[in-house]
This record gives C-alpha cells, sequence and structure tokens, in this order.
C-alpha cells in the first residue's frame, strides 16, 4: 500500500479554479470546417473571459492532442498564440485518451514546485479534420518521385502503381503494438469477464438517460460553453450526440461493429469519433484567495499506470486506481462521486470488475485485496462518454471539470475520475470540492 501524499506546499493546495469545455460533436457535423487549433483557441479564450484574466496573467500552458496536425504538430504553442499569449509558456503532451489527465498532473506539478503560478490545462482533439492515410505502397513511391530527376524516372515510378495502391485507407484506433483496434480488444475483454450485451447497453443506456438529465436540470450551463461559428451559422450550445429520449429497446437492435458473429459491442454502446476541447484553470490555494476566485475543487491525489496491451488492453484504471485511492488517504466509502471514462460501456463493466476482484488485486497487482463495492448509484451520474463523445485529448478535462461541478454542486466532497487510454495506459484522479 502506497502512503498517502499531501499535494500542497506553503501557498496550500492546487486549486481548479474554473473547468470549462465547447459543446462536443459528432465528426464531421458542427465543426467540420475547424481544426484543433481552432477548438482549444475557442475555450482557452473563453476559460479567461469569464475569469477576468488576461493571456499575460497566465504563467504557463499545458495543452494536449491525440490526432496530430502534421503542419502544427506543437498544439499547446499554437494555442497559446491564437489566444494573444505572445509571452506565455506553453508544452505539448499527449498520453492518448488520458492526455488531458496529464495535462492537469503536470499544471498541478508546476505549481507545487512553485514555477508557475497560474497554469491553464486541457486538450482538444477534431476527428474530422484527421487526414485519410494512404497506402504504404503508394506514400513510398510518392516519395520516391519527389527525388527523381526526370520526368521518365517519374512515369516509371507512376507505372508501379495499381488502382488499389491510390484509394484512402479506411482511418482506424489500431495499437500499434498488437495489431488490433481497441473495439476488438473490448471484445475480448467483454468475453473473459463474462459481460453480457444487455449489461453493456444498460450502461449505455444510463449514460445517454444521465447525461440528456444533466442537461435538461442546467447542471452543465457553467461547464459548457457556447460555440460561436461564421456569421450566419448556427451557434452550438449542447452536444449534438446525446440521445436525449433514450429508449433501452433501441439499444437491442444495433448490430456487433467488431466481431459481427458473436460480438457484444455496438455502435450504441461505443463512445462516437467526436469533436471538441476542454480545459481548467489551476493555481495555488493562497494565488485564488489573493484574485478573489472561489475554487472549484482540489486536486487530491492522482496516478498513471500501464499493463501490457496485448490482453485487457483498457484494464489500466484497475491498476491506476488503488495507487491514487491510496496516495489521497481515502476508501470507496468516502467518495461523493466516481466518473468514468466511458470508452466502451464493456470497458467500464470490466473495470469495475477488475476493482472489485480480490483475486485480480492480488494476482495481477500484488496487492492484499480489491478496493472493494463500487457503488453503482454514484457512477456518471450526469452522464458519459458514451453519450457526450470523446474527443480523445479533451475527455480528461471534461471528466475532471464535469466531476468538480458535481462535487461543488452537492455542497463538497471527494471523487474519483478515471480513464483507460491505448497502451494500457489508465489514469486516476481524486477530486475534492468544499
Amino acid at each position: 500500500m502506497v502512503k498517502p501524499i499531501k499535494l500542497a506546499n506553503k501557498n496550500g493546495r492546487v486549486a481548479v479554479v474554473d473547468g470549462l469545455r465547447t459543446p462536443f460533436a459528432r465528426i464531421a457535423t458542427h465543426y467540420r470546417d475547424l481544426n484543433a487549433i481552432d477548438l482549444g483557441s475557442m475555450v482557452v479564450s473563453e476559460l479567461l473571459a469569464r475569469n477576468s484574466l488576461k493571456p499575460s496573467d497566465v504563467d504557463q500552458l499545458v495543452f494536449g492532442m491525440t490526432v496530430m496536425i502534421p503542419e502544427a504538430p506543437f498544439i499547446a504553442r499554437e494555442v497559446a498564440l491564437a489566444c494573444g499569449m505572445e509571452d506565455v509558456d506553453a508544452y505539448s503532451i499527449t498520453r492518448a485518451c488520458a492526455t488531458s489527465f496529464q495535462t492537469v498532473a503536470s499544471a498541478t506539478e508546476s505549481i507545487l514546485a512553485g514555477t508557475a503560478g497560474i497554469v491553464i490545462a486541457g486538450g482538444t482533439d477534431s476527428t474530422t479534420s484527421a487526414r485519410l492515410p494512404m497506402s504504404t505502397k503508394f506514400s513510398a513511391v510518392m516519395r520516391d518521385i519527389n527525388f527523381a530527376k526526370t520526368t521518365a524516372e517519374r512515369l516509371k515510378l507512376l507505372a508501379r502503381l495499381k488502382p488499389k495502391d491510390i484509394l484512402p485507407l479506411a482511418p482506424s484506433i489500431t495499437e500499434y503494438s498488437v495489431g488490433e483496434t481497441m473495439g476488438e480488444s473490448c471484445e475480448k475483454m467483454v468475453k473473459k469477464w463474462s459481460v453480457s450485451r444487455s449489461e453493456q447497453d444498460d450502461l449505455a443506456h444510463a449514460s445517454h438517460s444521465n447525461a440528456a438529465a444533466a442537461w435538461r436540470n442546467g447542471y452543465m450551463d457553467k461547464q459548457v460553453m457556447t460555440a460561436f461559428l461564421d456569421a450566419g451559422s448556427t451557434p452550438l450550445k449542447e452536444d449534438n450526440l446525446i440521445r436525449m429520449n433514450s429508449e433501452r429497446p433501441g439499444y437491442d437492435r444495433l448490430k456487433p461493429c467488431y466481431d459481427r458473429t458473436t460480438g457484444t459491442v455496438t455502435a450504441g454502446n461505443a463512445s462516437p469519433l467526436t469533436d471538441g476541447a476542454g480545459a481548467l484553470l489551476l493555481m495555488s490555494e493562497k494565488q485564488a484567495e489573493t484574485l478573489g476566485l472561489e475554487p472549484l475543487g482540489f486536486i487530491r491525489s492522482y496516478a498513471f499506470a500501464a499493463k501490457t496491451p496485448k490482453d485487457d488492453l483498457l484494464m489500466g484504471p484497475v491498476a491506476a486506481t488503488p495507487v491514487a485511492m491510496d496516495r489521497a488517504g481515502v476508501a470507496l466509502s468516502d467518495l461523493i462521486t466516481i466518473d468514468m471514462h466511458e470508452a466502451f460501456a464493456g470497458q467500464v463493466a470490466c473495470n469495475i470488475r477488475g476493482l472489485e476482484s480480490n483475486d485480480y488485486a492480488q494476482n495481477v497487482l500484488g496487492r492484499k485485496q480489491s478496493l472493494g463495492e463500487i457503488n453503482r448509484d454514484i457512477l456518471n451520474v450526469n452522464g458519459g462518454s458514451i453519450a457526450f463523445g470523446h474527443p480523445f485529448g479533451a475527455t480528461g478535462a471534461r471528466v475532471i471539470s464535469q466531476a468538480l461541478h458535481e462535487l461543488k454542486r452537492r455542497g463538497g466532497g471527494l471523487g474519483l475520475t478515471t480513464a483507460c487510454a491505448a497502451g494500457g495506459i489508465g489514469a486516476a484522479m481524486v477530486l475534492e470540492s468544499e
């Protein structure tokens, strides 16, 4: 068991003063003409305005993305420049679906070290603007043509290509090391952990129902900005992926996506490809008091973990969560809310089984016992990624912000947030609010 760690210095704890995101939009819909820089700068500019801060007030911007922009891979600096932060330090991070968990953790460390006072952390992604991959043969021929010295050499190279070679490849989220998509890995996991199609669809229905209720109840109003685009276009206020009137029988009619014969993972119980951005404003407790800003809450602890992607790819949170809980010095019974990123409903179900399993704790994690039973009544109470969508670099910012807003709304307490990520990575963060 890891000893508790107090994330504080002479200036107090690390405060999250505000958390904000754009509405999330299904791929190739509302943000079809924007890229990740546009979305990131949109939310950072609004975050500054809402907290009456000038760009020069910020000491550091830590931002990330997963779907890289080839001509502008330094996303943090590009967002900083787009927001008028010419003299603000910025650096980029990518940790797949846990990217903005890491940007927040890194911002926390800068504040605790005293190297930065006010930091904005977050992430952004546009799956819409992802470049279509070409075949290896086509790419190689184009490369060689670039270096050919004569027209005859170029024509000879072109003659090597067949029609199939020039067709773009279908984009897929595939694990390079194992050659499987996340959906295929999830199919293996749900079979191993005996997660039924019905359980997955129940979780998906709950995600959409809770998200719809959160919007109807006004819980999302403060944490989601209105996205104004070009003159004449319709502003987007709410996420456009949520089934506002989700009906459970509708999920039963969907066909499996990855294993079409015995599979149970469908488009309905998986997170969709999404565009969006999110950001959080962090500073020391003392700095927040000086500026007269009331924190949403504080970073109590965090942990990252890794496991082989060859087996149980999406079980990383099961390894990270006990460490984060130990560092926070809290138990599951102390929590008011649990917000788990939903890459797939099956992944959430498997993560819960893993966290509750003494066998997994002892034989895989090397712990004496499991954390205990997960209270389903406090799990993703305002919806999760299946409903809101999953812009890879921004999801952590959404999860953390959403959890803190909910804790604040409930009058304070402790919350757990988690995320699985590519490569067998897991993230967990314990938050507190007063």
